[in-house]
């Protein structure tokens, strides 16, 4: 479970107890929190004084604890395993459910991230398939795609799935969370599970092993604190039977890494990894969506709902969860 899953299931538990939901300012406090960030921090993102994020912490505290079975006080250090846990308490009880009745939790959760859930994930397998055609061939991989296509999501897919079709153990880096290159190595070998290091004792730390790197977010790459020599080092790795490059960027990496041109020199990265292009879904995939999500509910979508979320989505991942979730959501407060 993800913060944006944590959210909704809360909010929509919630909801089906006749409670009000959550503000804007609320939600954006939940997920910091979630995510282990301080009152300072959450304050700075969200330019609220440090005061009024921590009233607001104390009333998601208290909206929440009143959801818990065994009565748990939840607060700021419990927070994250106090959901969890109230999450697993709500799902023991979805057999008791009858068929006529809506679900208390919206099937289209909006994804504002990864999909880590192998149960959530949905379509890509034509992609899956032609990238691990790659692997097996020798090549490493960048996934591009525009902001919201469902990048981040494909590349942990083929990590779940790398020990089973390659024959290799997986790391996987969100550079989102890494700020130079110091912090990169430091990453790079935990993951792996490796003695911290770089350079040759890097290299001759990964000569037993077999991995799957895959790095998200790669554009961070050009940002300061970073050199082109990450990008020299990573294509010397790849370049032998140890380590495959599984990327996701938002553009082309001879485009993406500027510096690449300069004094004639050629990208490293680009020169060693075959390009897969993420593109919207199809209609079929839509359609398939939306039925295998409603396929457990007593909801059915209208042919015109469904053209209508179709054309306003643009065969967008994302925006067409959230267009779902709010379609569903007006069904569900109709039944009550």
């Amino acid at each position: 479970m993800n913060g944006e899953d944590a959210f909704y299931f809360i909010e929509q538990l919630l909801a089906s107890q006749g409670e009000a939901g959550f503000k804007d300012s609320e939600r954006d406090v939940f997920l910091g929190i979630w995510e282990g960030k301080t009152y300072p921090v959450i304050a700075g993102e969200i330019n609220y004084n440090y005061q009024s994020v921590k009233e607001i912490g104390v009333r998601l505290f208290n909206k929440i604890s009143k959801l818990s079975q065994e009565q748990i006080k939840v607060q700021k250090d419990n927070f994250k395993s106090s959901v969890e846990k109230i999450y697993k308490q709500q799902s023991t009880q979805i057999p008791t459910i009858t068929p006529l009745t809506l679900e208390s939790t919206n099937p289209f959760i909006p994804q504002q991230g990864r999909v880590e859930d192998s149960q959530l994930f949905f379509g890509r397998k034509q992609e899956i398939q032609r990238i691990f055609e790659l692997f097996n061939s020798g090549s490493s991989v960048v996934i591009v795609g525009e902001e919201g296509i469902g990048k981040s999501s494909l590349l942990w897919a083929i990590c779940q799935q790398a020990e089973n079709q390659l024959q290799r153990q997986s790391a996987f880096l969100d550079l989102n969370w890494v700020n130079d290159e110091e912090e990169f190595y430091q990453a790079l070998c935990h993951e792996i599970g490796i003695p911290e290091s770089k350079g040759y004792m890097l290299t001759r730390n990964l000569r037993d092993k077999r991995v799957l790197l895959a790095i998200d977010n790669v554009g961070k790459l050009r940002w300061k604190g970073f050199t082109r020599q990450v990008r020299d080092y990573l294509r010397g790795l790849a370049e032998g039977s140890n380590l495959r490059l599984a990327l996701a960027a938002t553009e082309p990496l001879d485009q993406l890494f500027k510096d690449s041109q300069n004094y004639g020199k050629t990208s490293p990265l680009a020169g060693i990894c075959q390009q897969e292009n993420i593109k919207p879904w199809d209609e079929i995939s839509i359609r398939d969506l939306i039925s295998s999500r409603l396929a457990r509910t007593p909801v059915k979508f209208t042919e015109e709902e469904i053209i209508q979320l179709i054309q306003e989505s643009g065969g967008h991942p994302r925006k067409l969860m959230q267009l779902c979730y709010q379609t569903y959501s007006r069904y569900l407060a109709g039944a009550r």
